[in-house]
């Protein structure tokens, strides 16, 4: 996954980097993978052309970004006409870059580096043979030039589209579970380097965090798991008027599928347009977690949350998916 995260990094930390680019580059992973596994058994049931890996360009009041997304298919997934659930797996950022007020890839950019790691890992590990159970799906989206703004405490990258736009080039209604990646280092509620692991959030609940995707953190990093604490308000929609800790939960209110929040995390606040604050080795982390993840919810030897639980919550106190209704679309910060 290292290997995967220093070639993404390489593509992104300039000035001309773009959705194309990246597109590009996975495409050469893939194919790669496949000619280096022709003629071998495992190869024989992979079909390249099954992958699919799609760049969209949508323009925002600040500017404009590219919107990548890559569908792995799985033995028995949805696209195969399977039963296996599908994950979807999306890197939340403002943008890669703030130029011109900054010169380098910036430590918002964590999240869009992970989600496209684990897609190049997925495609190599799929051209090899290697099929998931489960068909995956990778999103996020890629801006050299996004603005910054203010926030406690330390500034945020903004984003040149606002988050309903995110939320729409990025959640599938394939989806069965979501893990939402994001740098989230500008706070001083989790004072750890590394990364950390959010509550399950469904429908406007915040369930109990999942012990299956516990283990697969604790194993991951070969240390106690960390928790991301959150609060109500972080899971209602931008532009509300409201303190969120950043846009990591942001997915939640545009789906009903389960969303876990893995956040990229320091020991002192970090600035989102910060440069030079990417830590290459946490990112592979968060990118090996979301490959472990996938492949354990893909069996269903991994679950999000309990449904009987949930059945139970929303039968005893209501739903609360009043909290997904949209606010007025005035923040764009990503």
């Amino acid at each position: 996954m290292l290997k995967h995260v220093l070639d993404v990094l390489e593509l992104l930390d300039r000035p001309q980097t773009d959705g194309q680019l990246l597109a590009a580059h996975l495409r050469g992973v893939l194919d790669g993978a496949v000619r280096e596994a022709a003629g071998t058994p495992a190869a024989t049931a992979v079909r390249s052309d099954a992958v699919e890996i799609t760049v969209t360009r949508v323009e925002g009041a600040k500017g404009g970004t590219d919107f990548v997304k890559v569908v792995v298919p799985g033995a028995d997934g949805a696209r195969a006409g399977g039963s296996a659930p599908t994950l979807g797996v999306l890197g939340r950022l403002g943008g890669v870059g703030a130029r011109p007020e900054r010169t380098g890839l910036v430590s918002d950019a964590d999240g869009a580096v992970a989600a496209l790691a684990t897609a190049a890992k997925l495609l190599d590990m799929y051209g090899r043979g290697d099929v998931l159970r489960g068909d995956v799906i990778v999103s996020t989206h890629v801006c050299p030039d996004a603005p910054t703004r203010p926030h406690d405490p330390v500034p945020f990258m903004d984003s040149p589209v606002s988050i309903l736009d995110c939320n729409r080039a990025e959640i599938d209604p394939a989806m069965d579970a979501v893990v939402s990646i994001d740098t989230t280092k500008g706070n001083r509620l989790l004072n750890h380097r590394g990364i950390a692991l959010s509550p399950t959030v469904k429908e406007g609940w915040i369930l109990r965090v999942s012990d299956d995707l516990l283990g697969i953190l604790e194993t991951v990093t070969g240390e106690a798991a960390h928790v991301l604490p959150i609060t109500t308000q972080d899971i209602t929609p931008y532009g509300n008027g409201v303190h969120h800790i950043n846009s990591i939960m942001q997915p939640c209110v545009a789906t009903d599928a389960p969303v876990v929040g893995l956040a990229v995390t320091a020991q002192s606040a970090v600035a989102g347009c910060a440069t030079g604050a990417s830590h290459e080795t946490d990112i592979a982390a968060a990118g090996r977690f979301a490959l472990e993840a996938a492949k354990e919810f893909g069996r269903g030897a991994a679950r999000f949350h309990d449904a009987g639980e949930f059945a139970r919550l929303v039968e005893l106190y209501g739903p609360m998916n009043r909290l997904q209704a949209g606010a007025p679309d005035e923040d764009a910060a990503a």
